[in-house]
């Protein structure tokens, strides 16, 4: 059932014109929890130039997606891209946000780590969308100041 509705979610992300009109997208490499990413990376990949965020220290640094070969298992137990570290910000026009809820005002709870609380105020021209499972959209989900709003969140029905 995941996978299914993962892909009815990719879909419509896929769908979305912000997303068509993107040249450069950071996405993420889903872990077993979340909307299944990986598929979806490959796809893209010979039509968009992908990045993948790579834990270093308390921070993310985002590198290039080349091929399935070219990635590494983190110590998180995530899959990164090996390679040099872009940079060029400026040049990110879609991110794919990961949480573990969100809610209908683009708000969105992580990890407790904060490294999306430090990356996004860092590209904020890059359109934002956050993508989950049904039960991950929640009434509320508390905020900070520093909080950073998704500028959709794309899910599914829950009978869909």
């Amino acid at each position: 059932m995941q996978k299914q509705h993962s892909a009815k979610i990719l879909a419509a992300l896929e769908a979305h014109p912000a997303f068509r009109a993107a040249k450069t997208v950071l996405l993420y490499h889903s872990l077993n929890d979340e909307v299944d990413t990986h598929d979806f990376i490959r796809k893209w990949s010979n039509k968009k130039q992908i990045l993948l965020p790579v834990v270093v220290g308390n921070e993310l640094e985002l590198r290039l997606y080349t091929a399935s070969e070219d990635m590494q298992i983190s110590s998180y137990g995530i899959k990164e891209p090996v390679g040099e570290a872009f940079t060029d910000y400026d040049f990110i026009d879609f991110i794919v946000v990961p949480g573990v809820a969100f809610d209908q005002k683009g708000n969105r709870l992580g990890r407790g780590k904060g490294y999306y609380d430090r990356l996004l105020p860092q590209i904020p021209s890059a359109y934002k969308a956050g993508i989950c499972f049904p039960f991950q959209l929640v009434e509320e989900v508390p905020t900070e100041p520093h909080d950073i709003r998704m500028d959709i969140i794309i899910t599914i029905k829950e009978n869909e």
